[in-house]
């Protein structure tokens, strides 16, 4: 396994390649608590800044979870190709409705009665500290290596591939 951090244009632009790709995330608020609670959410963007945009329910329990504590971690996974990024950062929910102008999306109509529903707010994560995993090969070859490594007892150095630190 090799480690790689990333520069801060670096990392904006994994974090973007590899959460836009995956396109939905596990949601996890409330971090202290076992088990933490997770929902798939699907990303809206990855802006320039390398914040992640959602829409959320006002209503939903993970609004009123990121109001006791904004802290969130997201999981994205490209199994297609072996790609998988983990997120640790800090959400802010915006009601505005210039915000919700900008973010607005059609695949959100069937949560919400169109950008005026007074239910709809705008989540943004900024990530503090983001890990991601990029094999170097891809799931069969990978497979295969480990079926090799445990016939034969031998160690693979396919397990991680490529595993870096995205910190913005």
């Amino acid at each position: 396994m090799s480690t790689q951090n990333l520069t801060h244009l670096e990392a904006i632009k994994k974090i973007q390649e590899l959460s836009t790709k995956a396109g939905i995330c596990m949601f996890c608020t409330e971090l202290e608590k076992v088990p933490i609670n997770s929902r798939p959410m699907t990303l809206k963007e990855a802006d320039d800044s390398g914040n992640l945009w959602f829409i959320s329910s006002e209503a939903s329990n993970k609004n009123f979870e990121i109001k006791e504590d904004r802290r969130v971690q997201l999981f994205f996974m490209n199994n297609g190709d072996s790609q998988y990024l983990s997120v640790y950062g800090i959400a802010s929910i915006y009601t505005d409705q210039a915000t919700i102008e900008e973010k607005w999306s059609a695949m959100a109509k069937p949560w919400f009665e169109g950008k005026d529903d007074p239910n709809i707010s705008i989540i943004r994560v900024e990530p503090k500290e983001s890990y991601y995993w990029d094999t170097k090969a891809g799931k069969l070859v990978t497979l295969l290596s480990f079926v090799a490594a445990a016939i034969t007892g031998n160690k693979t150095d396919n397990s991680d591939g490529v595993e870096g630190i995205a910190t913005i």
